[in-house]
């Protein structure tokens, strides 16, 4: 059709693409970081990359990447997971996705990628191990993968605080201690002598007092390395995230993290943190703390958008059973109504639970494959055989998974 012919004409689709990625790009939130760290045995490192890339229709698109890895009986696991994890899980995800489908592949993702980290480290015949605590932020959404004791929050600019990653510290979960004990391992304390007991819950053989981490080949299949994975959507108002190892929680809450670092900058905000953390309880432990701004454009300049407050303070968990190891919830009467949207929430190590994915996306994503090996089956087959998996019932991955 000729230009005379009307008084409209068409728009190349590439035109309109650029348009829309353009108009994307200028109301996705400005991510400002900042990090803090004193070392005791030099087994913490952190990961921050705000400015990651992925071909997205025509254009480009960016998300960011945030990561502690705590590492104990040496640093070989931490070091290990930092270098490729982010690999491993990227290459879990095709390529063609586009924006919300990337997002909705993205926990599984994740699972797959902790689930290869761990035995291609597992390869190498070392017994160090690792917690990890990996976040991507992606626009507005937050998709947040963990398993030891290091922790993620997050206060919105509302005012809510919310818990998004879970302790697996035996401790603290009733339901990961069944899991050890029902897979061949033993729970238990310290035996100090004369029938005393002291200190922690611990996995026997191996004396971890976790329940799930990255690497501890000494532990045995007892111990997984599936991640508790939680996904939400921040509102436009924005918010600050707080990422730090065992020895920032050890010796502080989540509120008094966030108070002590109000008004702050996150880099001074970070440092404000372990001051604090280490000058209430000394440094016992490498102390690591990563603190992000998600903030609109237009308070890019703004360190903390929630610096003012009215009426009582909320603090409300996302997590809602009171097996998977989250901190206490408070009165009802104290909690409002969500100001994040949950995408995904899933703590519970049984793969059939964990990997059968409720979105519609069979044509883009290998569904159906195994996410140890990676084999493909059929649609009827994949729950039945990861519930077999993880009951012991075929030896394919043992040593991951029981």
């Amino acid at each position: 059709m000729s230009a005379d012919k009307g008084d409209h004409h068409t728009i190349p689709l590439s035109v309109l693409l650029k348009r829309e990625l353009a108009s994307e790009k200028t109301e996705r939130p400005e991510i400002s970081t900042g990090q803090a760290n004193q070392s005791k045995k030099g087994e913490d490192f952190t990961l921050l990359k705000s400015e990651c890339q992925r071909v997205l229709g025509d254009g480009v698109a960016t998300y960011s990447v945030f990561g502690i890895f705590d590492g104990h009986n040496g640093s070989a696991a931490a070091i290990y997971t930092k270098e490729n994890l982010l690999n491993n899980v990227l290459k879990a995800i095709p390529t063609d996705l586009n924006r919300d489908e990337w997002i909705a592949v993205l926990p599984r993702a994740l699972v797959a990628g902790f689930v290869k980290t761990d035995k291609d480290f597992q390869e190498q015949v070392q017994s160090s191990g690792t917690t990890v605590t990996f976040v991507i932020v992606e626009g507005s959404v937050i998709t947040v993968a963990s398993v030891g004791d290091s922790r993620c929050i997050l206060e919105s600019a509302e005012g809510g605080l919310y818990y998004l990653s879970a302790d697996h510290r035996l401790e603290c979960s009733e339901e990961e201690r069944e899991r050890v004990t029902a897979s061949g391992g033993e729970v238990g304390r310290l035996n100090a002598g004369g029938g005393a007991q002291i200190g922690p819950l611990r996995c026997w053989p191996g004396g971890l007092c976790l329940s799930r981490s990255i690497g501890d080949l000494d532990v045995g299949e007892f111990i997984v390395p599936v991640p508790y994975v939680k996904q939400v959507k921040l509102s436009s108002a924005g918010g600050r995230m707080i990422i730090a190892s065992d020895g920032v929680w050890d010796a502080m809450s989540a509120e008094a993290a966030l108070v002590c670092c109000r008004g702050l900058p996150p880099d001074t905000a970070a440092a404000q943190i372990v001051k604090e953390a280490v000058q209430f309880k000394g440094l016992r432990d490498d102390t690591t703390c990563i603190v992000v701004d998600i903030l609109p454009p237009e308070k890019t300049h703004s360190h903390v958008p929630h610096a003012k407050r009215t009426g009582k303070r909320v603090l409300k968990s996302m997590f809602r059973r009171k097996s998977s190891g989250s901190p206490p919830q408070v009165d009802v009467g104290l909690l409002q109504a969500d100001v994040l949207e949950e995408m995904l929430e899933e703590g519970s190590a049984f793969l059939s639970e964990r990997l059968d994915t409720k979105y519609p996306l069979c044509n883009l994503f290998k569904l159906f494959n195994c996410a140890v090996c990676q084999k493909q089956m059929k649609p009827g087959e994949a729950a039945m055989k990861r519930e077999r998996q993880w009951k012991g019932n075929e030896n394919d991955h043992k040593g991951i998974f029981g």
